[in-house]
């Protein structure tokens, strides 16, 4: 394949810099940005370059996982502009799980299905330090086998300051407590100037990269992400995606990319005007060219690049296996974070719906590991279903939700001082 500028009425310059794409070049960050300033046949053209290197690096297999994602609390000290999932201790919404009730979470999924369970959760206040650690070592006791994707780098970074030891010292920890992969959220956007104006006070770049490199360096693989659609501009996420590569050329670490569109209906940001200028997120337009930058600035290093359907919903999700996308992410089950935030697709995909999704789209469905090796092909012949697509509407009489979760007065977070104060 080869971008031929008269046939196409393709911009030279675009062409020239998909065409270098094709020959197995790493594009410049100040290309990307060309390729994210693109209009018309140039849109179309990347579209379609980072298609077919997407077919040439993992061919037709589109993969999920059968995953839970348990968000403990949402209780927290930071105050970041665009998360409406965190509650200062002293709103009444504000909930915290016992580590016995994450086990119980943990083996009902186990009992559906799950291969994995996702724990991130807010930070709350003078949380003891080995918190996460102890939690880790409960649901390996039960559940030997599960893989525990757990912990941003935000929190690690607080793991550490509240265990007082060292970030390298408290992922060793995680990682002999059961942890196997991070999540690598936290990152929305790796520009300092930026991440004061949406998020002051929250963990910085140079911080964000000392526990990812330390992860890699320690055998813990991990996530990538990037969050778009608020005030950032097209250099920054090109630059963002530029520092992803050549992390991952240092250390080999990253599984995945996953771009996340900013969801704009509850966050503090956007309804009280935190920050100057800020969208409503990202025009379906620019969703589409962020996915195929990605695939095409990192496909050389990261082949796994994932959409959000809990952001996306699943009619974009599926539009973006045309645009370098070849892995589908999670089932989600009992999903916070985006659906707090507004977001409206849902707390659960069920595999079947992946499965049809991916089939529509002419394209292979695969369940996969959180490692990424393959768990099952679902051929055109093979129907088999998974115990979660036998469950009907009733989704939340049998897992709960983040909205009913957070009027239980079983789980109410009590803020230390007031426990203290009781105690004296």
């Amino acid at each position: 394949m080869n971008i031929d500028v008269l046939n196409h009425s393709i911009s030279k310059n675009v062409a020239e810099i998909l065409n270098s794409a094709l020959s197995g070049n790493d594009i410049s960050t100040h290309q990307a940005v060309v390729l994210l300033d693109s209009t018309g046949s140039d849109y179309n053209a990347v579209l379609q370059v980072s298609d077919e290197l997407r077919r040439r690096t993992v061919g037709d297999l589109v993969t999920f996982v059968v995953n839970r994602n348990i968000n403990f609390t949402n209780v927290c000290i930071k105050r970041c502009g665009f998360c409406a999932f965190s509650r200062d201790y002293r709103e009444e919404q504000g909930y915290f799980l016992p580590i016995n009730e994450i086990v119980r979470r943990s083996k009902e999924a186990w009992e559906y299905g799950a291969t994995e369970v996702c724990i991130q959760a807010g930070l709350p206040p003078k949380m003891e330090g080995d918190l996460y650690i102890r939690l880790c070592e409960a649901i390996k006791d039960e559940l030997p086998d599960i893989h525990i994707h757990g912990f941003s780098p935000e929190e690690v970074l607080y793991g550490s300051i509240r265990s007082n030891v060292s970030i390298r010292q408290y992922l060793n920890d995680l990682k002999n407590a059961g942890v196997g992969s991070l999540p690598g959220t936290s990152a929305e956007i790796l520009n300092q100037k930026m991440r004061d104006e949406i998020s002051p006070g929250r963990i910085t770049v140079d911080q964000w990269v000392e526990v990812i490199t330390n992860a890699h360096a320690l055998g813990i693989p991990t996530t990538s992400t990037i969050m778009f659609g608020h005030v950032e501009s097209n250099e920054h996420i090109a630059e963002h995606i530029s520092l992803i590569r050549d992390i991952q050329k240092d250390t080999n670490g990253f599984t995945e990319f996953v771009p996340l569109s900013f969801v704009n209906s509850e966050a503090p940001m956007f309804l009280k005007g935190l920050a100057e200028n800020v969208r409503t997120g990202p025009t379906g337009m620019e969703v589409m060219k962020v996915h195929a930058v990605a695939r095409i600035m990192l496909n050389n290093w990261i082949p796994n690049i994932q959409a959000s359907w809990v952001k996306e919903g699943d009619r974009m999700s599926q539009l973006l296996l045309n645009a370098g996308v070849n892995d589908l992410g999670g089932t989600l089950i009992n999903e916070s974070i985006s659906t707090s935030a507004g977001a409206q697709h849902g707390q659960l995909m069920k595999p079947s719906n992946f499965r049809d999704m991916i089939r529509d789209c002419g394209r292979v469905p695969a369940e996969r590991f959180t490692s990424y090796e393959i768990r099952k092909i679902f051929d055109s012949e093979d129907q088999e279903n998974a115990p979660l697509d036998y469950i009907g509407e009733n989704v939340e009489e049998i897992f709960g939700s983040y909205n009913k979760l957070i009027e239980l007065e079983e789980f109410r977070f009590e803020h230390p001082r007031k426990t203290e104060s009781v105690k004296e």
